[in-house]
């Protein structure tokens, strides 16, 4: 079997430094050493913090494009349900971790699009890339009649992604499903219930 390399140990520890501690906190110096490796090998990899903790949200978009995929994923569930599905898996992700993790990428918007340019448009980028699968699902919903066409899918889809984002946060502080399951509740009574 092929051993790992020195740059994938590197954003494996990152990755789970800043999931536990945020960006601020994670010290390259900690991440190297979860790494195991030795000091100064972080930058014959990576030019700066930010470049890393660029590279460590696109590894987090890309487990979270895996969920959004299996749960938008066409299987004759109408887009509804599949969009329920979606906020019901990353539910009981939240509730693995007892309510006080959120999503790395709501995360990192907060504590870092206001100091790092950088970090802020790779952040940018990302929300784009998420909402589309999101808006292909409302728009298919919109077709079939489930979903109000009162407003145009991409900014639906928007509306989604960042409505979840500030309940996670909520989430957070409360340390409870309540803000999330409050979220469903009107969401699915109001712009996604059947016109």
């Amino acid at each position: 079997m092929a051993r790992q390399s020195l740059r994938e140990n590197l954003i494996e520890a990152g990755f789970q430094t800043i999931w536990n501690s945020g960006y601020t906190a994670a010290g390259v110096r900690d991440i190297v050493a979860a790494a195991g490796a030795r000091p100064g090998s972080f930058t014959n990899h990576f030019a700066s913090k930010e470049e890393f903790a660029g590279e460590v949200l696109e590894r987090y978009f890309a487990y979270v494009g895996g969920l959004v995929e299996n749960a938008l994923a066409r299987d004759g569930t109408p887009p509804i349900g599949r969009l329920r599905r979606y906020l019901d898996v990353i539910t009981s992700k939240l509730e693995a971790h007892d309510w006080a993790r959120g999503c790395m990428i709501g995360n990192l918007s907060l504590e870092t699009a206001v100091h790092s340019e950088p970090l802020r448009l790779r952040l940018v980028d990302i929300f784009e890339r998420w909402r589309q699968p999101f808006a292909a699902c409302i728009a298919e919903g919109q077709a079939a009649g489930e979903i109000t066409k009162a407003f145009d899918a991409e900014d639906l889809a928007d509306f989604l992604l960042s409505s979840w984002q500030g309940a996670m946060v909520r989430m957070k502080v409360e340390r409870g499903p309540e803000p999330l399951e409050r979220f469903k509740k009107i969401i699915f009574s109001t712009v996604f219930a059947r016109e």
